[in-house]
């Protein structure tokens, strides 16, 4: 009777867990905890190569690096050789920086950057414009004379998609238009070679900075409208007002998005950075024709203004603060820079068109 009574109130006793089970919680919580420090490894060392890769290259002495060049590939300093050289560099700048080229990344941290891959296009976009004038003007004597073979294949090969990943990639395009470069180059510098030339002509130094002038204008332009501000619409109208009738004229209000503001300024900056290096090419190997029309001054102004813009940016972030604001507003600093020497550019072109 007793024994049934206590067999009846007596609670059950729990059941051991099994050794396995703890075993595969403790195990599981390891990996996790596991799983969770390479995470955060890899987003530092991630972290930490962004920051490394997104430092700008500093500027280089244009005449000495041509002069290194051609005492390392035993050539003749030639007229032309100097900004061929410049222009060589500029492009190989964005493949040897830290990172090489990134605008094309499909991995991190690459991928989590946009303010570098607008530097480097905006390098690229100077790139491409002296490679034209290169093969449209200064290597041809008059507008009927037949252009050079390698500047005819370096020209496509720089305006190439510029995010382009493989097959082929931008990388490998970019580097054929610097390899035919080198041959024109080879050949401009060899006595042997009659073929090819370089005419440092008004005429063709002043084609050049029209191009140079549009972009330079351009960026002042979308610069300008980070804060925001009414334009009126320059759109040409075919109504013709009535007698005593004042014209209606069209505003409108041209802002920067917010998300743009940052790849606007970087874009500058790289034309800026890229710019600086070829008008002191320019500078060398056009030496006697800006003395002639006393223009050497203007070069240096357009150059000092824009290696001004190429200062330490020490805020975190860019700051698009309003015109007389408390917060500073990078994007009209870069645009008084640049229009500055943009207005040095026109009136270097109104010197270059004097007799």
């Amino acid at each position: 009777m007793l024994d049934w009574k206590n067999r009846a109130g007596a609670a059950p006793e729990r059941a051991a867990e099994p050794k396995s089970v703890a075993r595969s919680y403790v195990g599981g919580l390891l990996f996790s905890r596991a799983l969770a420090t390479l995470l955060g490894i890899y987003l530092l060392v991630t972290i930490g190569l962004g920051w490394y890769w997104s430092q700008e290259p500093a500027l280089f002495p244009v005449a000495q690096n041509a002069q290194l060049a051609a005492e390392k590939e035993g050539k003749q300093m030639v007229i032309g050789y100097t900004t061929v050289e410049t222009l060589k560099s500029v492009a190989g700048t964005l493949l040897d920086k830290p990172g090489g080229y990134i605008s094309n990344d499909r991995f991190p941290p690459g991928l989590w950057m946009d303010n570098t891959p607008s530097w480097e296009y905006g390098v690229l976009v100077q790139v491409r414009d002296l490679t034209r004038a290169l093969r449209k003007d200064f290597a041809r004597s008059q507008s009927q004379s037949a252009e050079d073979s390698d500047l005819a294949k370096a020209e496509p090969r720089f305006n190439f998609d510029n995010k382009s990943w493989i097959l082929p990639s931008s990388e490998s395009e970019y580097q054929e238009g610097i390899n035919s470069l080198s041959r024109y180059q080879a050949r401009l510098s060899d006595p042997s070679q009659k073929n090819a030339l370089f005419y440092a002509r008004a005429d063709n130094l002043n084609n050049w900075l029209g191009d140079v002038g549009t972009r330079l204008g351009s960026l002042s332009q979308r610069l300008s409208a980070s804060v925001g501000r009414v334009k009126l619409n320059t759109a040409l109208k075919t109504e013709v007002p009535a007698v005593g009738e004042v014209p209606q004229l069209d505003e409108e209000v041209v802002e920067t998005p917010w998300m743009q503001i940052d790849n606007v300024f970087y874009e500058a900056r790289g034309q800026a950075w890229a710019l600086s290096h070829l008008l002191r090419a320019i500078e060398v190997d056009f030496a006697d024709v800006l003395a002639k029309k006393n223009a050497t001054v203007s070069v240096r102004q357009i150059i000092r203004e824009l290696e001004a813009s190429q200062e330490p940016v020490w805020s975190p972030m860019i700051l698009n603060g309003s015109g007389f604001g408390v917060l500073a507003n990078h994007s009209l600093v870069m645009a008084n820079y640049i229009s500055r020497a943009n207005a040095a550019v026109i009136d270097l072109r109104q010197l270059l068109n004097q007799g």
